[in-house]
This record gives C-alpha cells, structure tokens and sequence, in this order.
C-alpha cells in the first residue's frame, strides 16, 4: 500500500487549479468577463500557446501527486515502512527514463560513453576505448539493425502514428461541433479545415498534433536511446528537463498567489484614500525598491538553510527540505516583486477616484469598502491580469538566475537553474559537454516564448485602448 505525500507546494498548486477551475465556471456566466476571453482563443498564435502552456501545466500536475512505496521487508510486526523516495505520478509514466541510469556521460543517441576508459579483456590486455552503454543501444546488440535506420523507423513510426490520432482528433470534433450546429460532419470538417470556425480549431489540432508527435517519439525513442544524453552521474538528460517543468510553474505561479495579495489592497487602498495613508505605501515600496533584491534573497535562504539544519526532525525526506526552500523562495520573489503592480494600481486608482460614478456613490453615503470592491477593483482588474502574464515568464527566468548564483532552489531538486548551473564546469570541459544547457535552454525558451505570446494576446483582448485601436 502506497502512503500518499502531501507536499506544501503540491497543496497550493492543487488549490490554485480548483480557483481556476471555479473562475471558469464564473466566467461562462459573466458576458463582460467571457467576451474579453473569447477574443484570446479566437487569435491563432494565442490559441497554439494556450495548448503548449497547458501541456507544461499537466506535466506539472502529474509530477505534483507524490507518494512513497512500501519496503519489501518489514518485519514480523505488521508495521509498514516506506520507502525516504518520494515518487510521483509522473516518474510512473516515464519509468525508463528515471531507472535507465549510465556511469557518466553519454551524447544525445549515443551507444557508448562520451569518455574512454581502460578496458580489460579476456586475455588480460587493456586498451582505451568507449566502453558500451548499460542501457542505451543494448537492444542493437541483439539485432543486425543499424542505429541510424532504428532511430529512423522508429521515428518514422512516431510520425504515423501522430497523423492517425491527429485525424482522429479531427474526426471527432467535427462530429461534435456539427451536431452543436446542426449541420453535417463533412460540412464542418471543411470549415475546419478552410480555417473559417470562430475558434481557430485548425491551428489547435495542429499543436496538439505536433505535442503527439513529440510524446510518440519519446515513448518509441527515449525508452531506448538516452534522446538528450545523460549528465556526469548518468541520469538522463531529457527526464531532468521534464521534471524541472514543475519548478518553474511554482516559481511563476505561487511567487503570483504571495505577490498578488500586497499590491492590489496597498495599490488601491493608497489611490483611493490618498493623505497620509498613500504617503505611508510609497514610503514602504520605495524602501523595499532600495534593497538589492539579490541580497535580500539570499540572506534569507540562508537563515532559511540554518533553520532546516538545526530542525531535521521537521522534515522526513530530501525532497521536503527542497520543497520548504522552494515555498520559502517563491514566498520571497512575491514580498520583492509586488511595486511595481501596487505603483500602476495606484496611479489608476487616483484616476478612478475622480470619476463621476464614483463622486456620486460617495455623495450618496455608499461606505468606501464597498465603493473599492464594486467599482475600483474591477475597473482595475484588467491591469492586474495582464500584469500578472508578462510577469510569468520573467519569474521563471529569475530562478534560472538565482539558481545560478547558488540562492535559488535546493540543488538536490530538478530546475533548469541547476541545470545551467551545473553546465558551466561542463562547457570547460575538452570535449565540451552541451547537451544539458542546450536542454534546459530549449524546455526553457518554449515554456518562455509560449507565456510571452499569450500574454501578448490577453493585453490585446483586455487593454481597453488596445480594443479602441
């Protein structure tokens, strides 16, 4: 019996699905909330985003549901004991992946280590050479199939198999889009296809067809071949780029939940009562504007490091301590990150102040709590939105920095930060060892570019001067 592990992290990510999950099912029923949406979805490059983020959301949802497995021998008392592992879902689907450790080194599709060692032989001669792979190749040793006409068939396969479930795909929304307008399955199907439905349907089922194809080449390649090599301890490279997805959600969306909170009461509260009230908010993030945030990140991870030292009882496994340091950073980036969201509130507070609505509700004695929820807050909402995904992207870039720099996650957990972190002794090395930088630089740049090009389209769709235009 597995015994499930809740982490704190895991906890607030599975609350921030339901709060979006309720949002949804809210907006559905507000037409001035859906129709701004429907403007996102209805742009192709907004669309085809939209699919990759939610790609990299459920990777970092699966890898979200931890447990710990029984140990074979537990005594004669009935007492279970479990494993100090914590596993996750998403290290069940990619079993070989995580299990298919080399000694060091290897290239991308490679047989053979990336270094030569000395191998002795039967007769007792030792020669320098490439010793094989534990696990990569071993199936060519067992055929006469070349790995070049195997990586092609394979991927030849993967490609098939990626247009049939993408036909498929297509099939069935055709059937369901056409009963919805009462029209046939083929008329619809040329409607998608001639890129003439309200929702760019073509663009989204080719994303999610090309997504397929990525996910049919690493269960018929990646099983077998280490795709993107494997790092100095021989774990592989392209697992490690997966499993950093879920670092780099939290940093952007839980350093959001702590940021959120501090800049939209302080923005509005201090627009909208001015005096002293606003002359105390500037004060507080000027002061905090003048602090290195660098500085002030670091020192706390460290009395952080200390506290956890000094505690071992209070966490059980390795990956609680990395998961407190985690909350712990992304609880900073939030305290250091919200000026600049709570000085745009503001200005527009002081602008919403003076409008006439509002003079009248405050000539008519409406208390100023309600004023600020049932007007100013969402008159402001818009800001807050588009703020929030342009700073998305900009967060997960911050980790990769911090981590860099040695103040970012623990370096036992997997992020793209200890990756780039880790390569820099790699890239002196002769050979040069690229491959995971270019990994880390590749999962980065696509999670990157995806949030930057859907922000685009939400500022487009809520910026009221960008809808006048």
């Amino acid at each position: 019996m597995i015994m499930p592990v809740i982490l704190w992290t895991d906890a607030l990510v599975f609350l921030l699905t339901l709060v979006v999950v309720v949002f949804v099912f809210y907006a559905r029923s507000k037409p001035h909330i859906r129709a701004p949406w429907q403007r996102v979805f209805r742009g192709r490059v907004a669309a085809a985003s939209a699919v990759v983020l939610l790609a990299f959301v459920l990777v970092g949802l699966l890898d979200s549901l931890h447990f710990r497995l029984p140990l074979e021998g537990n005594g004669h008392n009935g007492e279970i004991h479990y494993s100090v592992d914590v596993l996750s879902v998403f290290d069940v689907l990619v079993g070989p992946l995580r299990s298919q450790e080399e000694k060091t080194y290897s290239a991308p599709f490679a047989t053979h280590l990336f270094a030569k060692e000395s191998v002795e032989h039967a007769d007792g001669s030792k020669t320098r050479e490439f010793p094989p792979l534990a696990h990569a190749g071993r199936h060519l040793q067992k055929s006469s199939t070349v790995k070049h006409v195997d990586i092609l068939q394979r991927s030849l396969a993967s490609l098939f198999e990626a247009l049939l479930t993408g036909a498929l795909m297509l099939w069935l929304l055709s059937g369901v889009l056409a009963r919805r307008a009462a029209r046939s399955t083929r008329d619809m199907l040329r409607e998608i296809l001639l890129q003439r439905t309200v929702i760019p349907w073509r663009t989204i089922l080719a994303t999610l067809t090309l997504l397929l194809l990525l996910v049919f080449l690493s269960i018929n390649l990646a099983s077998v071949y280490h795709v993107l090599g494997t790092d100095k301890v021989g774990q592989d490279v392209y697992y490690l780029s997966l499993k950093s997805i879920r670092t780099g959600l939290l940093i952007g969306t839980l350093t959001t939940l702590v940021m959120l909170p501090f800049a939209i009461f302080m923005g509005i509260v201090a627009g909208y009562a001015r005096g002293w009230i606003d002359d105390v908010v500037q004060y507080i993030y000027t002061t905090l504007n003048s602090i290195p945030h660098v500085l002030l990140i670091a020192a706390s991870i460290l009395m952080l490091q200390v506290y956890i030292a000094n505690h071992p009882e209070l966490f059980e496994t390795t990956v609680e301590r990395s998961d407190i340091r985690l909350l712990f950073l992304c609880i900073i980036l939030g305290i250091t990150s919200w000026t600049g969201l709570c000085r745009l509130l503001r200005g527009e507070s002081l602008k919403l102040r003076e409008a006439e609505y509002i003079q009248a509700a405050v000539s008519f004695g409406v208390a100023h709590t309600r004023i600020i929820t049932r007007h100013i807050l969402p008159n402001v909402m818009h800001i807050v939105l588009i703020t929030v995904v342009l700073d998305f992207s900009g967060l997960v870039l911050a980790e990769a920095v911090l981590s860099y720099v040695g103040v970012g996650v623990d370096p036992t957990m997997n992020s793209w930060g200890n990756m780039i972190n880790g390569a820099r002794l790699e890239m002196a090395r002769e050979p040069v060892v690229w491959w995971s930088l270019l990994s880390a630089f590749l999962f980065m740049f696509t999670l990157v570019l995806a949030a930057n090009l859907f922000s685009d389209a939400v500022r487009d769709a809520f910026d009221p001067r960008t809808r006048e235009r």
